[in-house]
């Protein structure tokens, strides 16, 4: 079944307060924003809407396609089957053009809040899963097939108010950890890039919001994507932003269509004016013929680059490099040549994550050796930058 796009006669559909705080309602976003200008478009021209009907009719729902004017709208009993999209393998051929034109809309109807205690305390419910960014590496798209369009979660004031009630049911954090010393750390984009999804809709807002009244509490999300519009939610430290980076070199051949790193890195002491707390993704690392001296160079530019505002309060997180077969004969369909740095059989083994996937990392002493490695690079080069987490 088919509809066209709709919204109220203002083209914003009016929205309930998230929870009824005088505080909680997102920042506006300024006129003339970056999300309505050409890059933004670049990067996401929706054409084509797979939805599920109550995504449709929710307050959420109507806002998107309200921006989504005379766009093509198929409904569709779950945005996990979708035949069109994640069951036909000539997307391979169209891996980018599908991230870019087409969007998917689903309601999260398992609201579960895991434990972590590695990069947060806390996973929370993701309100989106997908990415228009395509990145060759990237491991949400193992479970879905031969597309990954951005898919969003319309829900929003049900996950707000799940993350809020956990938030209080844990109250003070009781010691200091990797995680944060003080609150309790929340993921919030596990499965997407938070600052794409703001180029769509107001989740990202509104979950900013939902943490600036959660004194013990802290969100945290991972992005490839400077999105200025970011800087218009008023944090008040209660969001932490880790940009993502790597040698230039490799973000060229793995991190598609994402932001140049040097411009993640410029974004830093702005996000940080505007309220953020600032880390750093040193992720992957993938292991090739003279990664140590572009690591290096790396982390000179950030030294060099960085002011000393940034550098007192940030952290790193250094995440080796994690591959998938499936995603592996994916990307040999649309983009061959990344697997030539990621496809490094005589130097991984076999893995099983945390959900049950057998992934494929590299071999356990080389990985030791190499995590000293950057370690050492980090103590030469970048002596502020700690290291809160590694992996």
């Amino acid at each position: 079944m088919e509809r066209s796009a709709a919204g109220s006669a203002s083209g914003e559909p009016e929205q309930e307060a998230l929870f009824g705080w005088q505080d909680a309602a997102p920042a506006p976003v300024p006129h003339g924003a970056f999300r309505d200008g050409p890059q933004a478009r670049r990067l996401l021209d929706v054409r084509e809407v797979y939805a599920e009907p109550a995504a449709l009719d929710s307050p959420r729902g109507r806002q998107i396609m309200a921006r989504l004017p005379g766009v093509r709208v198929t409904e569709v009993d779950s945005h996990w089957r979708i035949p069109a999209l994640h069951g036909n393998e000539g997307n391979i051929d169209r891996w980018v053009r599908v991230k870019t034109e087409t969007l998917v809309l689903g309601v999260k109807h398992s609201l579960a809040t895991r434990p972590n205690g590695r990069s947060a305390d806390w996973i929370a419910p993701g309100t989106s899963n997908g990415c228009a960014m395509a990145c060759a590496y990237c491991y949400v798209p193992r479970r879905k097939g031969y597309a990954n369009p951005i898919t969003l979660f319309t829900n929003i004031e049900a996950i707000t108010a799940h993350i809020r009630r956990h938030v209080r049911a844990q109250g003070p954090k009781p010691e200091p950890n990797q995680c944060d010393p003080q609150a309790w750390v929340y993921d919030i984009g596990e499965n997407g890039d938070c600052s794409v999804d703001a180029l769509v809709c107001d989740n990202t807002a509104d979950l900013v919001a939902a943490f600036r009244g959660l004194p013990t509490a802290k969100a945290s999300f991972a992005t490839k994507f400077v999105n200025p519009d970011l800087l218009a939610l008023d944090p008040q430290g209660r969001t932490r932003v880790r940009f993502s980076v790597m040698p230039p070199d490799d973000a060229r051949v793995l991190d598609i269509r994402t932001s140049p790193v040097p411009e993640r890195i410029a974004a830093a002491a702005d996000f940080l004016d505007a309220g953020y707390e600032v880390h750093f993704n040193l992720s992957p690392v993938v292991l090739r013929q003279g990664w140590q001296r572009d690591w290096a160079d790396l982390l000179t530019h950030l030294d060099d680059v960085l002011p000393a505002r940034v550098k007192e309060q940030a952290a790193a997180e250094i995440i080796m490099l994690t591959h998938n077969q499936g995603l592996h004969e994916v990307n040999l369909g649309w983009h061959p040549r990344a697997e030539e740095l990621l496809w490094q059989p005589a130097a991984q083994e076999t893995k099983r994550s945390e959900n049950g996937a057998l992934n494929v990392r590299y071999a356990r002493e080389i990985k030791q050796r190499s995590l000293v490695r950057v370690r050492r690079l980090l103590a030469a080069h970048a002596p502020w930058l700690r290291v809160r987490y590694a992996f």
